[in-house]
């Protein structure tokens, strides 16, 4: 279980920023406009963010409407040390804090990552990048081995390398009224996943939700109560393992 006393934080964006360049797999700030702490006794264990979409035309795609609505969790980090599941924990509490809004995340396949955590919170599935494409994109890939998009600002080995999908997610915070206003206004589509899954091929996946924490369940389960949600996540986790 989680040991106790665990708490959910708004933290400066310095602070938010150097731990997410120590320890998150992309070692990169992001655009922050929220940043959250968990904290256990005086250490902290985790952080999320959340800032504007990198492309204006995400938010616009979301939200034609209303497109400054539309806000990004672009990262996510949680100490090894931690137990499994206390990334939703985390996040549900996290999303309550914030202001009536749109908030998408993406799942990135070329780090084995598919949005397990994000299904079990209720988001919902948005189907892949490029999914409308008829033929895929290629990335040059990088002489040090760094992001695609650094390709021609670094340097690149002249070799094409697939680009590999990001599954895509999105939900709404505030009250069960605000929320129902602000899905009114979202575009992107709320696809099943068993009917249309992402594209797996040469992923590894990297989190599978074989245990399952008692308190990360109270926490997905209280986030959605509070929000008005129908929930499968439990019946999910207990009979499929979302994996």
């Amino acid at each position: 279980m989680i040991e106790q006393p665990l708490a959910v934080l708004p933290i400066g964006k310095p602070q938010a920023a150097r731990i997410v360049i120590e320890s998150h797999y992309l070692h990169r700030r992001p655009p922050m406009s929220h940043a959250f702490g968990l904290r256990k006794g005086s250490d902290l264990v985790g952080v999320v963010t959340f800032g504007t979409p990198a492309s204006r035309q995400t938010q616009l795609s979301v939200a034609p409407t209303a497109p400054d609505l539309v806000t990004e969790l672009n990262r996510l980090w949680v100490a090894d040390s931690e137990p499994r599941n206390t990334e939703s924990w985390f996040v549900a509490r996290a999303l309550a804090l914030l202001d009536p809004c749109i908030v998408v995340s993406y799942a990135d396949t070329a780090h084995g990552h598919l949005g397990f955590i994000y299904r079990a919170l209720n988001f919902r599935y948005a189907g892949w990048s490029d999914m409308e494409r008829k033929s895929p994109r290629f990335d040059y890939e990088t002489i040090s081995g760094g992001h695609p998009r650094d390709a021609y600002r670094t340097g690149h080995t002249g070799v094409r390398i697939p680009r590999a999908p990001k599954v895509r997610y999105w939900t709404t915070t505030g009250t069960k009224r605000e929320r129902k206003r602000l899905d009114s206004i979202v575009a992107w589509p709320s696809l099943d996943w068993k009917t249309l899954p992402p594209p797996t091929a040469g992923v590894r996946v990297s989190h599978q939700l074989d245990v399952i924490c008692p308190a990360a369940i109270f926490g997905v389960l209280t986030y959605v109560c509070t929000c008005g949600h129908r929930s499968y996540t439990f019946h999910d986790w207990i009979t499929h393992r979302l994996d």
